[in-house]
């Protein structure tokens, strides 16, 4: 097939309940490292990406943040560059292999889990996003050479014009949450980005996101060459491993029905979504100000203490964050047992973006949407996007 005629490939082959990674024929330093972060089974998106991914074939991945699709992606890169190192290092800031992520909270996570894949491997794994030391990043690309590069947008942007970073070698292209770049505006950026890595017939492109409408379709055709397509239904990662909970109140109720949930629950980690950055800082004072442990994460709050924040989050010392959604797309914590939409998401989509974070890593999880008569009426999208009517109740707080 043509580069100007490729298509999709739709993946529809049955899961196998006994995949494990040792069947994939992974170096041993990489299994050692799996088997250390207590990975035993494969998720059902690494089993349908990895068989593909391992042999060289573009991937078109369709799932949403907590099904694994981080490790997939990561696992092929490491796999590919022990399999075929280098006869020499490629110079300073020309990386092998380029993950774009939309946001600054996403890279770092994924920086965390490719520095944790690679232990035993001799992988140099460097990550530049805005939000800290212009400088100190620059002088790190200019001193070493970098097997795999994960970046923003906008900052990598940066350091390619001042010739920092050269993506002309790069060998996998790794392009993470295509719709929230497209929701975020960074589109023309990462097109730039793309431009800049080799043509598409001497690269391998992996391309996720959580939803395929038109305008991400169009953008997997534009990036990858015959991909093979492989969908994880957001609505099944929902309904499994998320009890949800609707709870019909008045706006003027809000407050204290979460004040009065916080205080009744017994441990757990507890995640709560707003729509708007004002309303996050609005909840928070409200809620210590009566004694309630909490902090809060959005775009107007300094990278250094959002950083601290989802470091003391994931460590348990602090039990429940406020939110806004793109702030809330960085938060990788196994141990959330609860996620309250105190506001209800304006896209339906969103819906399970949220929820998605907790029920991770075969554990069970609650959502608890608040609906009131604001935004009610947003409750229909999510009921046709979960493919099933939801039952409101009152809080039993």
């Amino acid at each position: 097939m043509t580069e100007s005629g490729a298509q999709l490939v739709e993946e529809d082959t049955p899961l196998m309940e006994e995949d494990t990674f040792n069947e994939f024929g992974l170096p041993e330093p990489l299994l050692r490292a799996i088997d250390d972060l207590g990975f035993e089974r494969c998720t059902p998106i690494q089993s349908r990406v990895l068989p593909y991914s391992l042999s060289d074939y573009d991937i078109t991945g369709q799932a949403q943040t907590g099904t694994g699709k981080t490790a997939a992606f990561l696992i092929t890169i490491l796999a590919r560059q022990h399999e075929y190192p280098l006869a020499r290092p490629n110079p300073a800031g020309t990386p092998r292999a380029l993950v774009l992520a939309p946001t600054r909270e996403l890279a770092l996570q994924i920086d965390e889990d490719a520095h944790d894949l690679s232990n035993y491997l001799d992988t140099r794994v460097t990550a530049v996003y805005g939000g800290i030391d212009y400088n100190k990043q620059m002088q790190r690309l200019r001193a070493t050479d970098i097997d795999i590069l994960v970046a923003t947008p906008g900052r990598l942007l940066d350091y390619c014009g001042r010739g920092v970073v050269n993506l002309s070698r790069v060998e996998v292209l790794v392009i993470d949450e295509a719709d929230r770049m497209l929701d975020i505006g960074f589109i023309p950026d990462v097109r730039r980005i793309v431009y800049q890595t080799p043509r598409k017939r001497s690269r391998q492109t992996l391309f996720f996101s959580a939803t395929f409408n038109d305008d991400v379709m169009r953008l997997a055709k534009q990036w990858t060459l015959d991909p093979v397509h492989v969908a994880i239904e957001p609505e099944t990662v929902a309904a499994e491993a998320v009890v949800q909970r609707f709870w019909m109140l008045s706006s003027k109720d809000k407050r204290g029905t979460i004040l009065r949930f916080v205080e009744a629950k017994d441990g757990g980690q507890t995640l709560v979504f707003v729509n708007r950055r004002d309303a996050v800082h609005r909840l928070v004072r409200y809620l210590q100000e009566r004694g309630v442990d909490c902090e809060g994460l959005s775009g107007d709050i300094p990278q250094r203490k959002r950083m601290a924040t989802i470091n003391r989050f994931k460590e348990g010392e602090v039990p429940i964050v406020v939110a806004t959604d793109v702030a809330g797309r960085g938060i990788h914590v196994e141990g959330i047992t609860h996620v309250i939409n105190y506001d209800l998401p304006e896209d339906a989509e969103d819906y399970v973006h949220r929820i998605g974070r907790t029920g991770r890593a075969g554990a069970t999880g609650t959502s608890i949407s608040f609906v009131t008569e604001n935004d009610a009426f947003n409750l229909p999208a999510i009921e046709a996007f979960l493919g099933h009517p939801v039952s409101c109740t009152q809080p039993d707080v």
